[in-house]
């Protein structure tokens, strides 16, 4: 039976790093109410919304452009930007998708973005950001395997945005979109690795 954990509650006597866990005296407790996840990659939140962090990879679609400042819907309630200089200068159409790194946060809501490549063509579907730690997995581990075992390339942003190219995309969203309704369920790497294989 998968354990349910709650804020504050010990998870190891060691110190951990993982998602939504925070290190005490050496000791390593929950921050969130949610499971324990089985592959050791953290605690799976029942539920919440995407809180950004320095240096995360986003992915985005081109909302609007001005004078070389391009805002990016991220999905989420905060506003970002990609801002171009005198030395550095953009060129993306409104629609584009691009992946980006959080360089700043202002004033908690708006989000300065740096990097930006534009991810050409493909399909971009979205999951509840909780659900990203367990889509990726122990060392790129659930991802990597939905991506070897459809032959498609595949980028997750920690914003909740995934986008897909290439090989079978149908399988690889389906995948996806299972590693998000059972996050919380032991033994689902095993069941990706078969539902990907068999098809």
């Amino acid at each position: 039976m998968q354990e349910i954990v709650y804020p504050g509650d010990l998870i190891a006597d060691t110190q951990i790093r993982a998602p939504n866990v925070y290190v005490e005296n050496g000791k390593s407790y929950s921050m969130v109410l949610g499971f324990k996840d089985s592959s050791g990659s953290g605690i799976i939140p029942f539920e919440g919304g995407w809180v950004p962090k320095i240096e995360e990879t986003v992915i985005g679609i081109i909302s609007s452009e001005r004078n070389n400042v391009y805002e990016v819907d991220l999905g989420s309630h905060h506003r970002a930007l990609i801002i171009g200089g005198k030395y550095e200068r953009f060129s993306f159409q409104i629609g584009d998708v691009v992946e980006a790194t959080v360089k700043d946060i202002e004033d908690g809501r708006t989000i300065i973005l740096s990097y930006p490549n534009a991810l050409k063509e493909g399909t971009v579907i979205s999951i509840k950001p909780s659900k990203i730690p367990r889509l990726i997995g122990k060392n790129n581990t659930m991802i990597n395997q939905i991506s070897q075992g459809t032959s498609s390339k595949i980028s997750v942003g920690m914003n909740g945005m995934v986008w897909i190219r290439d090989g079978n995309v149908a399988l690889a969203t389906a995948a996806i979109l299972r590693v998000e309704e059972e996050a919380h369920v032991p033994g689902l790497t095993g069941r990706i690795k078969e539902m990907v294989e068999k098809r």
